[in-house]
């Protein structure tokens, strides 16, 4: 991947109006269940020694409301434990934009207070003005192991096999606003 001189710079906030913490999980081996956590927040910081990218999402912020039950359950202890661990939180350790739109991060994910090194890639989107604000975009997705992150829960199923599989896709896609447009 060719890296050019940093093709941002400066101080970026994700706008969490038009941001998202995806993730996807094969459910009982035939569908894949998706959700998303909406309430994110984070700062994409770059300048002449690099980027930085950190961020949270709040648990409580899941896509799922119905059914409540289901929705408890996956907020309990038996999944993210929100009441314990309110948030999931990244902090990057570098941030390659390369000049074919590329990108890749790599970083620390932490779940349930549990910390694991993670390298996602993507691509990101140049600078753009709409509304007399400055964006820029960064979609990144990896592949994480829920359960190396303490989300243990699964179920046998009647035919073999489990409710949930461990791989779980996670999706960020983070707009990005020039912190000289904030008010």
């Amino acid at each position: 991947m060719a890296t050019a001189v940093q093709p941002l710079q400066g101080v970026y906030t994700v706008d969490p109006i038009h941001s998202t913490f995806g993730f996807a999980v094969k459910y009982m081996g035939v569908t894949t269940f998706k959700g998303t956590l909406d309430d994110v927040a984070g700062t994409l910081t770059v300048g002449a020694d690099g980027a930085k990218l950190d961020g949270a999402a709040q648990v409580e912020s899941i896509s799922i409301r119905t059914p409540e039950q289901f929705r408890q359950h996956v907020l309990a202890d038996d999944f993210f434990a929100a009441d314990t661990y309110p948030a999931i939180n990244f902090a990057s350790d570098s941030v390659e934009l390369a000049d074919d739109g590329s990108a890749t991060v790599t970083g620390r994910l932490t779940i349930r207070d549990v910390t694991q090194t993670v390298t996602a890639t993507g691509n990101w989107s140049p600078e753009a003005e709409l509304f007399g604000q400055t964006k820029a975009a960064l979609a990144i997705s990896t592949v994480i192991d829920r359960t190396a992150f303490g989300l243990n829960w699964n179920a046998d199923l009647p035919t073999g096999g489990k409710a949930l599989a461990n791989d779980v896709t996670l999706a960020i896609e983070l707009t990005l606003v020039a912190e000289s447009n904030e008010g």
